[in-house]
């Protein structure tokens, strides 16, 4: 308070006073005692008041301590169980919770760890992933702005994510790693990895690559064995020693039968091995039979049907037979596709089949076709016939939309020999290459195709199809472009696969380490994707036959669901939309895999480094005792305290009104009393 304002206090007191006694004091020579009451509670009015009106200010200053956190980071992974230190752990915190001295010096914040960080609720050690790194991230997230020591109990065996020892370029603070295991060595051998692909095309051998490691100073001797079910596919002797203590198998397997084949590759244990669970790895295999089988249909040779054959055989899951038009008709339930060069009157029980069997058709129009009698045997379009030919160049329609096409320099290929007049379709229809002459396009399809009555056919006017190919050869000096063009022809022709407005994403078989995510997509009657349906999955064990329900979530542009909480096994699933009768079905199985077994000891090094790096210091977890004594002495963590001063104006306490309203209320009421008013 400035002496200026004390001195208006002063004035306003010697002022109050002064009203005080000129009003009950001078008009009366005496002064009795209820004058005196009278004058002490106008004074205290008029000065209250005079009070208000200067409004002092006063300062007030708090002072308070804070205790620096203490974080307590305990890895809740399934290798702390395996290492059988999860006993260890637990006795551990339980006496950091009870130690008196530690909750008086620190803010002691507990938290748990595998995959992600959690606060403290319950510890299970049953996480299947490790993540140290994400850890200390989001610790920083929180306690960058404080000196916060953070004691790390872990095995440090993380199983994925970036290397944690470096985490400390970002964590800023002193990390304490208790170290749940032990610095023993022990004679080890496992699977390292196994590199597979997830699919195989049936009688074709998929390669497997095993990479297999040995722990020891003496030489061993074992086998690596492959197992489908039971039977035996694969084994091979193996020896290491201390200086070769890995080894690297290349075998290849034969995939017989469609569907997903699970296998287990085991290297047998050596003698006293502690650990043999790293010893096994199962992996799966689904074998797909995708093979499309094509009818190439001709009654004479032509340069056109060898190159068919070889573009279209250039995907290895194709194969092209060139059949005349009498020996196709025995075997066209073979075939997925029939492709009719230039037909004419003795095709008439092939197109007699084609449309008992509603089969897809790929025909080549030239000028050894017979005209007539393909608008005879056909209903959906017909040819004018004039018996003249022409050369057509071909123009791409890009406004295709079918299916996806690139522009493959059309406008670079020699021209077809086609029949001149014009194409009358009576169905809709998709013009994929329009005819052009001499540069000038003409309102007639080159190449076009159309849907019908659930089948698909395409239709080329023009023969000598073979120079395209030749010509992209030199355009590009690869066969790649043209052959894709016409691959991405065949698989549309190939497929009867209609538009679906419920779709699923999901995969055959999951490994125990992964998530296994389940994702759907649910369009409107528009193929508009609908994020409004509501859509759910009932999940059932085909062993147990046990099921659940649960609702999948939108996210962003598709529905999503978590399943990775349920045991290796084999589930059939359906996804139901509530709102419309719609539903899709379909299976996978979860192989058993944990990858947090496959530890034996404690990754010392890595955390001695990062205790290293931090300023803060390592121990295992026997002797946890020098870590407490350690944190209680350390000058760095010494609790601040702190003070804060407030500004207060006297207008703000209420007390000083209480004061007034008191003081003229007591006057009136004695004055009341007797008899002055």
């Amino acid at each position: 308070m400035s002496s200026e304002t004390l001195l208006y206090i002063i004035l306003a007191g010697i002022v109050a006073l002064g009203l005080a006694l000129f009003q009950y004091i001078n008009k009366k020579k005496g002064m009795s005692k209820i004058n005196m009451l009278f004058s002490f509670l106008r004074f205290l009015t008029i000065f209250s008041v005079l009070l208000l009106i200067i409004n002092p200010t006063f300062n007030q200053v708090k002072v308070t301590t804070e205790k620096p956190n203490l974080v307590i980071a305990v890895d809740n992974s399934s290798s702390i169980k395996h290492l059988k230190q999860d006993k260890n752990a637990l006795d551990f915190v339980n006496a950091l919770k009870a130690n008196a001295d530690i909750q008086n010096k620190f803010n002691v914040n507990y938290f748990t760890f595998n995959e992600s960080l959690q606060t403290l609720d319950s510890i299970n050690f049953k996480g299947q992933q490790t993540n140290i790194a994400t850890a200390f991230n989001q610790l920083h997230d929180v306690y960058k702005q404080t000196i916060s020591p953070t004691i790390l109990i872990s095995d440090g065996n993380q199983t994925y994510g970036n290397d944690y020892q470096f985490s400390t370029n970002t964590y800023k603070q002193p990390i304490y790693p208790i170290i749940l295991g032990d610095t023993i060595t022990y004679t080890d051998l496992k699977i390292e990895q196994l590199n597979v692909n997830k699919y195989a095309y049936l009688k074709n051998q998929f390669p497997v690559e095993a990479i297999l490691v040995y722990n020891g100073n003496k030489d061993a001797n074992s086998k690596l064995v492959v197992k489908k079910g039971n039977t035996t596919v694969f084994s091979k002797a193996i020896s290491f020693s201390k200086n070769k203590n890995s080894s690297v198998v290349n075998f290849m397997l034969p995939a017989n039968s469609v569907g997903v084949g699970n296998y287990s590759a085991t290297l047998v244990p050596l003698d006293g091995e502690k650990n043999t669970i790293n010893n096994t790895k199962n992996f799966a295999v689904e074998v797909i039979n995708e093979q499309t089988k094509i009818a190439l249909v001709s009654d004479y040779s032509h340069p056109d049907l060898g190159m068919l054959k070889k573009s279209i055989e250039s995907n290895e899951q194709r194969s092209v037979t060139i059949l005349d038009s009498k020996k196709i008709i025995n075997q066209i339930n073979d075939f997925q596709l029939i492709i009719i060069y230039q037909p004419n009157i003795r095709f008439n029980d092939l197109y007699t089949k084609i449309k008992a069997l509603n089969s897809n058709t790929f025909t080549i129009i030239g000028s050894k076709t017979d005209l007539n009698f393909l608008n005879k045997v056909t209903e959906n379009y017909s040819h004018l016939i004039t018996r003249q030919t022409e050369n057509y160049l071909p123009e791409l329609n890009t406004n295709y939309s079918p299916y996806r096409i690139e522009d493959i320099n059309f406008e670079s290929f020699p021209p077809l020999l086609s029949n001149y007049g014009q194409v009358n379709f009576k169905i809709p229809y998709q013009t994929l290459l329009n005819k052009s002459i001499n540069g000038v396009a003409i309102d007639e399809p080159l190449l076009a195709t159309f849907e019908t009555k659930g089948r698909r056919e395409a239709l080329l006017f023009g023969e000598n199809i073979w120079q395209w190919r030749a010509q992209s050869y030199l355009n590009e000096k690869s066969f790649n472009p043209f052959d894709d063009f016409m691959g991405r022809l065949i698989q549309y022709l190939a497929s009867n696969k209609q538009k679906s407005r419920l779709n699923l994403d999901y995969e055959s078989f999951y490994t125990g380490s992964r998530n296994v995510i389940i994702k759907a997509e649910f369009f409107d009657k528009n193929y508009v994707f609908d994020p409004r349906e509501a859509l759910n999955i009932t999940v059932t064990n085909k062993v147990s036959k046990a099921s659940k329900t649960m609702p999948l979530i939108l996210k962003n542009n598709y529905y999503q669901v978590d399943l990775s909480s349920l045991n290796p096994s084999e589930y059939n699933f359906t996804v139901k939309a509530t709102k419309e009768n719609m539903a899709k079905s379909g299976s996978f199985q979860i192989i058993e895999y944990n990858v947090e077994q496959q530890f034996l000891n404690a990754n010392v090094t890595k955390l001695q480094k990062l205790a290293t790096n931090s300023g803060g210091k390592s121990n295992f977890i026997a002797n946890t005792e020098q870590i407490v004594q350690e944190l209680l002495n350390d000058n760095r963590y010494t609790p601040i305290q702190k003070s804060s001063k407030n500004t207060i104006p006297l207008i703000d306490w209420k007390y000083l009104l209480a004061i007034i309203a008191l003081s003229l209320g007591l006057e009136w009421f004695l004055r009341k009393f007797n008899g002055l008013i």
